[in-house]
């Protein structure tokens, strides 16, 4: 399962039977195309909430805005913003772009957006960026998909800072094509072999420019220029975002968890078994909350959960949805290490109670060496360790470098590591979203790792890593569920 509508499908099979090679290009529009929504407006928008927006600016911004939508000159309000940006660092601004990128840009990269470029990757294309934004905001993006090309609006630095101008004029229109042209020429591009992908009426000159144009979530002008000309048309799904039925159901679900925990260690005492109940409120505090979120799970090769216990349970960390998911697979007899700052979180205290979390002071060096070796212990008496070696949470299912933490506490604690891999949890729920949508979460599991030794822990952490990558990138079938 793909995850990828049916027209996707085929356009990533046209693409690997279609020629081959870095003489053949690939250009992606970024706003509306790779992303949903507008960065621009990410960026003026933090402006405005941290106040650098005069108002005097922003009244040229909206008299310029309307008088585009009028049929003024629609690249206007681009130059009024980079007039104001008259002395303001470069660095400065960078940093922004990847601080935003972050916080909100991320989230917005359709999935199947990531695939077509992918798939022009792997048929060794010459793929780039072609846009009338900014590098300040393409460059993060670009960088996340693995895109090393950038076609885009230039602003003029000197000591540092911005003049205001341009460097050449804004890519918009007919600029960018010719752009695109140049950028053919310079890096040997056959453009008649290549493609591009674009969203706008004003990106017709830009798509005209390749053998293989596609409007990509088009608007009605460009849907009705791609029919004329008999373009292809793909019309992709866009990030999840949190309906008010999905906040409702998020709310039950996290009031199935606390009547899960109540549950079990009701149970436990009953019994007179703190570990029986702690047992079964982990097993009803995951059940009950998904079902009422509507979520499930597709796992792969879910014997490798119980052939090795105990263990060291490694996992991408792409969402708060990870660590439910995880402890849905585990159910029983395993515990995390966190954070000491998150110990009082209101979101991690009911889990608390039954997980028993070793808290880490990562501020006291010689604290948190006496608490993994706590851990190491209680691994060694039969309680598995779950564990995200990436250290936080990826904003993007990019996949982050591997911490070697984990890896030593299996050396130290003499137990395997069991890899699994989590594909889709942040389409689910953002990286900072509170509200979870229901769907399906897909999970490989992956063959347990023994034996880890420090003098070649290294090797195997980088070989792991890429193990975990190529999953990512080309999901197993599912004959082993």
């Amino acid at each position: 399962m793909s995850g990828l509508s049916a027209e996707v499908e085929q356009a990533i099979e046209a693409i690997g039977a279609g020629p081959q090679g870095p003489t053949v290009g690939a250009f992606f529009d970024l706003d509306g195309t790779l992303v949903a929504g507008y960065t621009a407006a990410t960026f003026y928008g933090d402006r405005l909430r941290g106040r650098a927006v005069s108002p005097a600016e922003f009244v040229r911004t909206v008299v310029t805005a309307v008088d585009g939508e009028l049929g003024g000159d629609p690249t206007r309000i681009a130059h009024v913003a980079f007039s104001a940006m008259r002395g303001e660092s470069e660095e400065a601004f960078a940093d922004l772009g990847e601080r935003l990128f972050r916080s909100k840009i991320a989230g917005t990269i359709r999935r199947e957006s990531r695939a077509l470029v992918h798939a022009h990757q792997r048929a060794g294309h010459t793929v780039a960026v072609a846009s009338a934004a900014t590098a300040y905001q393409i460059a993060p993006v670009a960088r996340d998909l693995g895109v090393e090309h950038l076609v885009c609006t230039r602003l003029v630095v000197e000591d540092g800072q911005f003049t205001g101008a341009t460097d050449g004029p804004m890519l918009w229109g007919r600029h960018k094509a010719s752009g695109v042209r140049a950028f053919a020429r310079e890096h040997d591009v056959d453009l008649t072999a290549s493609y591009a992908y674009g969203n706008g009426y004003e990106d017709v000159a830009f798509l005209s420019s390749v053998g293989h144009p596609t409007a990509l979530n088009p608007h009605r002008d460009l849907r009705a220029a791609a029919a004329r000309l008999g373009w292809p048309v793909l019309d992709l799904s866009d990030p999840v975002g949190g309906s008010l039925l999905a906040a409702g159901r998020t709310v039950a679900a996290l009031a199935g968890m606390n009547a899960g925990v109540g549950a079990g260690l009701a149970y436990g005492l009953a019994r007179g078994d703190l570990r029986r109940g702690r047992n079964a409120a982990i097993s009803l505090a995951t059940r009950l909350p998904m079902a009422l979120a509507g979520v499930s799970l597709d796992v792969l090769h879910p014997e490798r959960l119980w052939s090795h216990r105990p263990a060291i349970f490694i996992a991408n960390h792409q969402s708060s949805l990870d660590i439910p998911v995880l402890g849905r697979l585990l159910e029983r007899d395993f515990t995390i290490v966190a954070k000491k700052e998150a110990r009082w979180d209101p979101r991690a205290v009911v889990g608390s109670v039954v997980i028993d979390p070793a808290w880490i002071d990562r501020s006291d060096s010689e604290s948190a060496r006496a608490t993994l070796a706590g851990v190491v212990e209680r691994v060694r008496g039969g309680t598995s360790l779950m564990i995200f070696p990436e250290g936080t949470r990826s904003p993007t299912p990019v996949l982050g470098p591997f911490r070697k933490g984990a890896f030593h506490l299996a050396a130290q604690a003499g137990v395997p590591v069991v890899p699994v891999v989590l594909r889709n949890t942040g389409e689910l729920m953002g990286r900072s979203s509170l509200v979870l949508n229901p769907g399906v979460v897909d999970v490989c599991v992956l063959e347990p790792e023994t034996d880890w030794r420090v003098e070649d822990m290294s090797e195997r952490i980088a070989a792991l890593h890429t193990t975990f990558e190529q999953t990512l990138a080309h999901w197993p079938s599912g004959e082993h569920r």
